[in-house]
């Protein structure tokens, strides 16, 4: 059985956020790279990310690595943690959580995503959802792990949006009954299944279908769990969020030029950063 790398943990910690592709449909405009133009003159750009370690994906285009280069810090959802033990229970195991039925899926599926069993029995329950809800891995870096490392090479200052308290507690706030159904329902699905929805997804995001991709995260993922649930998911990962994060965005891009990478379900929608940048006196507009 193969461990679990650091770099694997991150795939697990960004792919939590594939499932949060949740972008109203009221948005006219499309687009995945944003140009901010702040009050103090100082300009920086947006960038709606996925947080997948697909090939195709990565292939970042010229005005992507311009916009990059010209910028002096960067910014993302949250920083790499600086101690792993967040990602897993305290006292306990999924062992004495999950049926036998269950947790041979759980065994089956750890060793799909290289990781070690004792890691995945002791994962908490939405991570570990989330991870299992991937196609299987093709590398260890993500989207958002590949433009960090590019700004590290560039020298630039790294920031986190959220702290990982506020990173991590987004979920850890579920029940554990609520985390075991996210987990749940994530066994019962098919790999041939995952693989369908991740493409269609991939395919809506290199479109830049805002629209379609919201269409479509509300019939994978809001299919498979209670719409309760589901909804008080919508409201934490992705309304709540956006309030402090567009606080956090516009106080950093006044006073610096700075590059944002965000999940792009954050963008759109008259709750979308796009929409509450401009509230807060930014000039918004989309790249070409």
């Amino acid at each position: 059985m193969r461990t679990l790398s650091f770099n694997g943990l991150l795939r697990g910690l960004f792919s939590a956020f594939l499932l949060s592709f949740v972008i109203s449909t009221q948005a006219a405009e499309t687009g995945l790279l944003w140009k901010v133009e702040a009050p103090s003159g100082k300009v920086s750009y947006l960038f709606g990310s996925m947080h997948s370690d697909d090939p195709r994906i990565n292939d970042f285009s010229p005005a992507l690595l311009k916009a990059l280069a010209d910028t002096d810090a960067f910014m993302m959802e949250t920083l790499p943690p600086s101690d792993p033990s967040i990602y897993f229970m305290k006292d306990q195991s999924l062992r004495d959580l999950l049926t036998e039925t269950e947790l041979q899926q759980l065994m089956q599926l750890a060793d799909f995503h290289s990781m070690h069993t004792d890691a995945a029995t002791h994962m908490k329950p939405w991570l570990l959802a989330m991870v299992f809800d991937l196609p299987k891995p093709q590398s260890a870096f993500t989207q958002d792990v590949l433009l960090y490392s590019k700004a590290q090479e560039q020298s630039k200052e790294i920031l986190g949006i959220e702290d990982t308290a506020e990173h991590f507690g987004m979920l850890d706030s579920f029940s554990q009954e609520d985390q075991l159904t996210m987990l749940r329902a994530v066994l019962k699905r098919s790999q041939e299944a995952k693989e369908r929805d991740f493409d269609a997804l991939l395919n809506a995001y290199l479109s830049g279908n805002t629209a379609r991709i919201a269409e479509l995260d509300d019939k994978i993922t809001g299919g498979m769990l209670p719409k309760a649930l589901w909804a008080r998911m919508r409201v934490k990962l992705i309304d709540e969020r956006n309030v402090r994060m567009a606080e956090r965005i516009a106080k950093e891009a006044n006073e610096s030029a700075v590059f944002v990478a965000v999940g792009a379900s954050h963008l759109a929608g008259s709750n979308g950063l796009v929409a509450r940048l401009r509230k807060a006196g930014y000039k918004v507009s989309v790249v070409e």
